[in-house]
């Protein structure tokens, strides 16, 4: 039994969010919630909120579900577009160049396989 939860246009560039998503590939859900607890970059609590909801769309799935039994078995984030967060930034001689800031979609599956 698998549960799917995505978070879209999360407001943090992708290369940071992979290096979170690379500590709790493969792992238990118990375990990664624990870990992510802890961690101290900026888009842990993005993949915590993330993973807590995959949990719970496994629980309604099959309510009878043991959280130890449950592991993550595809996570991976994606680059979203990012033409709603453009800024610019002036510069010499009265030109001006554009700051695209990153956004990210995020996507995570556990089962109890």
């Amino acid at each position: 039994m698998e549960a799917t939860a995505k978070a879209r246009f999360q407001r943090i560039s992708v290369r940071k969010a992979r290096t979170v998503i690379g500590l709790i590939r493969g792992k238990n859900a118990a375990e990664a919630l624990e870990m992510l607890r802890f961690t101290r970059k900026a888009a842990a609590p993005i993949v915590f909120k993330l993973l807590d909801s995959a949990i719970s769309n496994a629980k309604v799935k099959s309510p009878e579900l043991d959280l130890d039994t449950l592991k993550i078995t595809t996570v991976f984030a994606d680059k979203a577009p990012d033409r709603f967060m453009r800024r610019w930034r002036p510069r010499a001689m009265g030109r001006a160049t554009q700051v695209t800031k990153g956004m990210t979609h995020i996507t995570l599956v556990v089962s109890n396989d």
